[in-house]
């Protein structure tokens, strides 16, 4: 047997994990393989599209938060550079979200930005320690019926929050959908920013076709004077570099009171959606790990940002999906994606408030139609009707509540299907024992815990069993404590009556579970290995009847 390490050294061994995970690794950034100029050219090219895409939803995010318009963009630019810099997969894009903005506003309305500020620092140390303790391998438990759900959803909301820019503020200060030309206009670029999309991967790939869109659309704009409204409408982009500050709330417990709740469910959701959106770059780039590292990079870059004024963030799946589309498929578009975004907001504002929303509008569209799981819709009729609900349940909880909530719901609802039938399954093949003359043999099949444990106490009959029975498990595993409770209930009730119960084959993990226990009564020569069958007593009255 092999002994443990100390705990010192265990503890350098972790240090040093974390450390790797942080270090730089050129092949991360400069696939070996790859041309450089080709490489650099559509990598590049494919952060540009992410930046000119992430200025309006940074904006519009900060709006919904109820803070600066530059605070969501200092968000996208610091969250987004250091995640690309040090995240768990290349490729992905981070930033400001609506998941997120929707929760911060109530903090925001009634106790200010600064507190917002605080918050996201705490929200960023949260997720650090998810990172150090490696807390990220649980978005395994999320079955694939939860991940279409999740992406479907997703994709609904994104195209929901882009109907919304068909409205404009009257002079009353409402908001009121837009008419007229202007709607005719701006649909028809949409229309066309779409089209172009489409059509011209599949004349040249040279140019990223979302780039070419936005540009193309924008040029007719500006060169035949077309009134529709535009990124500049929104709000102003341009601002100096991001100042560092503490914020400025009381350092106590109150404070404390106040910022933990938001925090803890902003890191949740932050996660969440950031390890969500890894599987899916992963499954387009073929790319698996990296999970504990993203929640590492999440936690350092919203740390970061809330002492530099901004709102927090995570991972943005239709950015994401902007950037793989376009080529981008190694840390440098992302890197692209955060330095083109300062730049429009030192020194090209100008410009990028030239950009019409339209066009920004037709690219999330696309996002969208790439984004949904179209086969979804066939595999409903394939699938087992658990799994179909759970497809149908999860895409409608994250629309019309969040992600998070769906997430939840999702696995907890799968997690009760498969506790139900797993219990179902439960059952025992019954025959007279060969080694043990007048003995009979319950050859338990199927898992045994807390759901199970009804159909296998309903499985012995005591009163017409002879005098000792015995309790095969080789097929079989005991996992919980009701388990061993109604292994326990068996035995009191053979026992009451005089006849006595033995379990056979049980495996490493159920010996070690009942010896803890202190249920087994070893009363024959134990085979290490379980090379030959040995058979167990039971203690009574360690659970109580």
């Amino acid at each position: 047997m092999k002994k443990g390490r100390p705990p010192s050294e265990v503890s350098s061994q972790a240090l040093l994990d974390i450390a790797k995970s942080f270090s730089f690794n050129a092949r991360n950034y400069i696939p070996k393989d790859a041309a450089i100029f080709t490489l650099l050219r559509i990598e590049i090219l494919a952060g540009l599209t992410v930046a000119l895409a992430l200025v309006p939803e940074a904006i519009a995010f900060a709006f919904v938060a109820g803070v600066a318009p530059l605070s969501g963009l200092y968000a996208a630019f610091i969250v987004g550079i250091i995640t690309a810099l040090i995240g768990g997969r290349p490729g992905m894009i981070s930033g400001a979200t609506g998941a997120l903005a929707v929760v911060m506003v109530a903090l925001v309305a009634d106790h200010g930005a600064q507190y917002l500020f605080a918050t996201v620092i705490l929200m960023g140390l949260i997720q650090l320690i998810a990172g150090i303790f490696k807390l990220g391998k649980f978005i395994r438990m999320v079955p694939q019926p939860v991940m279409l759900g999740f992406v479907n959803g997703l994709a609904i909301v994104i195209g929901i929050s882009q109907i919304s820019q068909f409205k404009t503020i009257n002079s009353l200060g409402d908001s009121v959908w837009i008419t007229g030309n202007t709607l005719i206009y701006s649909v028809g670029f949409v229309i066309l920013t779409m089209s172009v999309i489409w059509l011209l991967p599949k004349i040249t790939k040279a140019l990223p076709a979302t780039l070419v869109a936005i540009l193309l659309t924008t040029g007719l704009v500006l060169a035949f004077k077309i009134d529709i409204p535009s990124v500049g409408d929104l709000a102003s982009v341009k601002g100096g570099l991001p100042n560092f500050l503490i914020p400025n709330v009381p350092l106590n417990l109150e404070t404390l009171k106040i910022i933990f709740p938001y925090a803890f469910i902003l890191a949740a959701i932050g996660l969440i959606e950031s390890l969500l959106t890894l599987n899916l770059v992963g499954e387009i780039t073929n790319k698996r790990g990296g999970a504990s590292q993203e929640c590492l990079a999440q936690g350092l870059a919203n740390t970061v940002t809330g002492f530099f004024g901004g709102m927090g963030g995570c991972a943005m799946i239709g950015q994401s999906m902007i950037n793989v589309k376009s080529g981008g498929r190694t840390r440098i578009a992302g890197i692209a994606a955060a330095l083109f975004l300062l730049i429009f907001i030192l020194h090209t504002s100008s410009l990028i408030e030239m950009i019409p929303i339209a066009a920004l509008v037709g690219v999330m569209f696309m996002v969208v139609i790439g984004t949904f799981a179209w086969n979804s819709l066939k595999i409903l009729f394939l699938v087992p009707k658990s799994d179909a609900i759970v497809i149908i349940l999860v895409t409608g909880v994250t629309v019309a509540a969040d992600l998070a909530v769906a997430v939840i719901v999702g696995v907890i609802f799968s997690a009760l299907v498969f506790a139900w039938e797993s219990a179902s399954r439960i059952r025992a093949i019954e025959r007279p024992s060969i080694r043990e003359k007048g003995a009979k043999v319950y050859e338990i099949e199927g898992p045994l815990f807390f759901s199970s444990t009804n159909s296998f106490l309903e499985i012995f009959k005591p009163t017409k069993d002879p005098a000792v029975i015995i309790i095969d498990f080789a097929r079989s595993k005991i996992i919980d404590q009701s388990a061993l409770k109604a292994i326990e209930d068996i035995a009191d009730r053979y026992n009451d009556i005089g006849k006595k119960v033995k379990l056979r084959h049980l495996t490493r993990d159920c010996h070690k579970l009942l010896s803890k226990a202190g249920q087994l009564v070893v009363d024959s020569d134990d085979d290490p290995k379980y090379g030959i069958a040995v058979d167990y007593g039971i203690k009574l009255g360690i659970f109580g009847k």
